[in-house]
């Protein structure tokens, strides 16, 4: 044998353990990853705003914990908000449950010539299997559910966290990254910074500009209608149309329409059609407006990069696919060359005829193309030829 097999071998055993090794820990961690990545970007969204408050005087770490706090009093007050309205729903439609169930006999046993009574639909209700078997599977259940919402919990802990620290020491973070660089990439590295900083927080800034622009639309065409909880559903279609990139539109349209048909089935339609009228004035006119200058891409680019990050991550990836895009394009941009684009008629999707040509003659010169030496037409820029026998 010779005497590196061993050596090899040992050393192949060892690559493979710690490949197994580091499988194993990315699969335990790819939570933490993800909601440190989920960390990152927030960080970044309030880097702003919390630079500007600690250049007027105030400590960082101050700062951040007020926009923090800004930030947690909104979403406790939509939170409230929403959670009213549906409490509110579930409570009505539970009162009006009995004359749901009446109407609702009342068309079977004059449609089918039944005998029904909503006792005896009541009584079959109560002491049927399934409704047994579903009670036991929810008891079951309850704990399982308490599980998730405390996960859940402790995950928003710990997304804070991670943000509150990445936002506050984000200079010792920059300075402790840049140590271990030499001087050339520091400045790459600074850059890049800047423009994740400025997309991300452009990107969230202009979407809560829209969202803005959008509850009020939508509050005053609800309150118009006489829908109820008006100001719950504007502030929801707001916040779900905006931060749920391409559909979140129309998902958000979906809880005024239910709310609109309880009150008239016509009021769901107007809001429909609202909905899509506002729509495409916010992608044609609003949206290029408010987000030239903070997320430049393509609508093709911003769909792609949406549903690659919905299968990579999920929901959390199809929030931020965009700022990350518009980042890495805008970082990119500067290391790529571009040249002045000649002034060819091509270019804008027009195709160069001769001027005054008529079409017989344009048809006849592609028809003779073939024909001709080179490709070329007789009679185009060249000198007339004698006649050519026939074949």
């Amino acid at each position: 044998m010779p005497g590196w097999l061993p050596r090899a071998m040992v050393l192949a055993l060892a690559l493979y353990a710690c490949f197994r090794l580091g499988s194993w820990a990315f699969d335990q961690l790819i939570g933490l990853l993800i909601n440190i990545l989920i960390a990152f970007f927030l960080a970044l969204a309030i880097e702003p705003a919390v630079s500007r408050m600690s250049a007027a005087g105030m400590r960082r770490g101050l700062a951040t914990f007020l926009v923090f706090l800004a930030v947690l009093i909104a979403s406790v007050g939509f939170v409230v908000m929403l959670g009213s309205m549906l409490a509110g729903q579930i409570v009505d439609m539970v009162d009006e449950f009995p004359k749901y169930l009446d109407s609702v006999i009342n068309w079977v046993n004059q449609t089918f010539h039944t005998e029904l009574s909503r006792v005896e639909v009541q009584d079959s209700l109560l002491h049927s299997d399934w409704l047994q078997k579903y009670v036991q599977n929810s008891a079951t259940g309850v704990l399982d559910v308490s599980t998730t919402v405390l996960g859940g919990l402790f995950r928003l802990l710990t997304i804070f966290l991670f943000s509150f620290y990445f936002a506050a020491d984000g200079p010792r973070l920059r300075r402790g990254l840049c140590s271990v660089l030499p001087p050339s990439r520091q400045a790459e590295v600074l850059r890049a910074w800047e423009i994740a900083v400025a997309k991300t927080g452009g990107y969230l800034y202009s979407r809560g500009l829209m969202a803005l622009i959008s509850g009020i639309a939508h509050y005053i065409l609800l309150a118009a209608l006489g829908v109820p909880y008006a100001p719950a559903l504007a502030v929801w279609v707001g916040l779900v149309s905006q931060f749920i990139p391409t559909i979140g539109t129309y998902l958000a349209g979906a809880l005024p329409m239910l709310i609109a048909f309880t009150v008239d089935p016509w009021y769901a339609l107007w809001v429909l059609g609202f909905v899509v009228v506002y729509q495409q004035f916010e992608n044609y006119v609003l949206q290029p407006k408010l987000t030239a200058r903070t997320v430049d891409i393509h609508p093709a680019v911003a769909f792609g990069s949406v549903i690659a990050g919905t299968a990579l991550m999920g929901a959390v990836g199809a929030l931020i696919a965009i700022p990350a895009v518009a980042t890495l394009q805008a970082f990119l941009g500067a290391y790529v060359k571009r040249y002045d684009v000649t002034d060819d008629p091509r270019v804008h999707g027009q195709h160069q005829w001769r001027l005054g040509e008529p079409l017989a003659a344009r048809l006849r010169r592609f028809r003779q193309a073939p024909e001709s030496d080179g490709g070329q037409a007789p009679g185009e820029d060249d000198e007339p030829q004698g006649p050519q026998p026939r074949p």
